[in-house]
């Protein structure tokens, strides 16, 4: 075979002073976000929308994708922490011992919904637009960044997949195994660069940017469905659900993908 199993057992941090430790994937998270925002200076400039304003772009989505992420995750998939433990859901620390943990614990689906919220904020109070313009436009760096986040996910040796049972795959020996999985994980951040490919192109080479909503609908349709495929492979984060045998995260991504659908194919007036 060209491609026989791989022993991933990566240092998931960078770099330790102390107690302190920078971690992979937090430099994922710092990447995503620094490229995203050089993505939107350059279609900031096209538009001739002042650079300044992305000081405050930055800040929204930041905070939107961090809280969104976190609370999606506990809301979706471990409900009664949330309820418990609020305090420690919102904030990077466990209290009982206390201890610096970051932001562990992160679903796609709640950040998507924090940051419609946050651009619903950004487009009222700052940009003066409507808020499908600012969505259209978001959804570039977004789509990037969800590459870089999986590959975080790679290195943390979570979110894994299912057992192949052959030779191919991934043997994830931080969690003790000696058995290949699939790496959903790089299926995933594939999916989302062709994602990001799709999008960059359609906006800088076509009209459809002009269609208020068609990026942002495009956009669903290709994460979402990208996340609905690859989830067949993956090992379920909860109980399977539904008389379809169909995961959370593939029941949260189908009404995602409706959406989209109704974005990209609604008639708009000229």
């Amino acid at each position: 075979m060209l491609f026989l199993s791989i022993d991933w057992d990566p240092s998931i941090e960078l770099f330790k002073i102390g107690s302190f430790a920078i971690r992979y994937y937090s430099l994922m998270f710092v990447i995503a976000f620094v490229l995203g925002l050089q993505i939107m200076k350059g279609i900031y400039k096209r538009e001739g929308i002042p650079v300044e304003k992305l000081d405050s772009l930055f800040i929204y989505t930041v905070i939107a994708t961090l809280l969104g992420a976190r609370i999606g995750h506990f809301l979706f998939y471990d409900t009664a922490f949330l309820i418990s433990n609020p305090l420690e859901v919102l904030l990077p620390v466990r209290f009982n011992p206390f201890q610096f943990t970051g932001y562990q614990g992160l679903a796609s689906h709640g950040a998507a919904i924090g940051i419609i919220i946050a651009m619903y904020f950004y487009s009222k109070k700052v940009i003066q637009k409507p808020m499908l313009w600012i969505l259209d436009r978001i959804v570039i760096p977004v789509a990037s960044g969800a590459v870089f986040v999986r590959i975080g996910n790679l290195m943390n040796s979570e979110i894994i997949g299912k057992p192949t049972g052959t030779d191919y795959g991934f043997v994830f020996k931080q969690l003790g195994e000696d058995f290949p999985r699939h790496p959903t994980q790089l299926y995933e951040s594939l999916g989302y660069v062709i994602t990001f490919i799709v999008l960059w192109y359609v906006y800088w080479k076509t009209d459809k940017r002009e269609k208020l909503g068609y990026l942002f609908g495009l956009f669903m349709v290709f994460l979402w469905s990208v996340r609905l495929i690859v989830e067949f492979f993956k090992e379920a984060q909860v109980d399977q659900r539904g008389e379809w045998d169909l995961n959370t995260g593939q029941l949260l991504s189908i009404p995602m993908i409706l959406v989209g659908f109704y974005f990209m194919f609604r008639k708009t007036k000229k």
